[in-house]
């Protein structure tokens, strides 16, 4: 999933197998405070819950992780865009982060027409900068 592979399970449960939140947390590098606050903010991320409040998340819950922390942490959208961009794009949205596509919506959601055209003018001269 991260980078196009999927997080790095290496205990010899079988790939769809679910996990802790202690699992997620390592393979992502995202701490468990930052996931169970996730679940708050993004109604689409619901892990189960055993007794205790023992969370298990699937596999569509890894896809859903996924694809905040590619949208919050490597493409800088703030938790409401990237809660946007999951809603409008859906299931595809999800599904991007594995594949690397650009997410549905603009991390800055709501910016649309040439404000939206001069913003990625800005970015493509500032990644061929960073590129010389």
């Amino acid at each position: 999933m991260t980078g196009g592979a999927g997080p790095l399970f290496e205990d010899g449960k079988d790939q769809g197998a679910m996990r802790t939140i202690g699992e997620v947390s390592a393979a992502f590098g995202i701490k468990p405070h930052v996931l169970r606050y996730w679940e708050q903010q993004f109604p689409m991320l619901e892990p189960l819950k055993r007794s205790g409040g023992r969370r298990l998340y699937r596999q569509q819950d890894l896809k859903v992780v996924e694809a905040i922390d590619r949208l919050v942490n490597r493409e800088g959208y703030t938790l409401k865009g990237a809660k946007m961009a999951l809603e409008q794009g859906g299931a595809q949205a999800g599904r991007s982060a594995a594949s690397g596509d650009a997410p549905a919506s603009p991390a800055t959601a709501g910016v649309t027409g040439e404000t939206a055209r001069q913003l990625r003018a800005i970015r493509d001269r500032l990644e061929a900068a960073l590129a010389a």
